[in-house]
């Protein structure tokens, strides 16, 4: 999976740029390892600036056949990684789930073949 990390009126740390790419490598083992990128924009909204600084994370997977996105909104940065990770493990599941059901939805039962046993 390729990551792609881009940080908005702020400046990215490692510390930070290594805790978002732990955290998307971790959302690989919910799809086969076959998400292809996710692009995590992080940011300082500075709308909110009389209540002290509100962090924002948002993220874009590409998995085939489909994108998710995520935005959340917290006051600290770290939290924020963390809810859009939850957020995105959810959306992953029921999209895998969805899958799972239209391929067993197009296999053809037993008892629709020609050579049904007549009594």
């Amino acid at each position: 999976m390729q990551i792609q990390i881009t940080g908005k009126s702020m400046d990215l740390t490692e510390a930070v740029k290594d805790y978002v790419n732990k955290k998307m490598l971790a959302l690989n083992k919910f799809y086969n390892e076959k998400i292809i990128r996710a692009e995590v924009v992080l940011g300082v909204n500075s709308e909110h600036h009389q209540k002290g600084d509100k962090f924002f994370a948002e993220c874009k997977l590409d998995v085939p056949g489909k994108n998710l996105f995520a935005l959340k909104e917290e006051d600290s940065l770290y939290k924020a990684v963390d809810k859009i990770r939850d957020y995105l493990e959810l959306e992953l599941k029921k999209y895998k789930l969805k899958q799972r059901v239209k391929s067993k939805d197009k296999k053809v039962s037993r008892d629709d073949k020609e050579y049904k046993m007549e009594m």
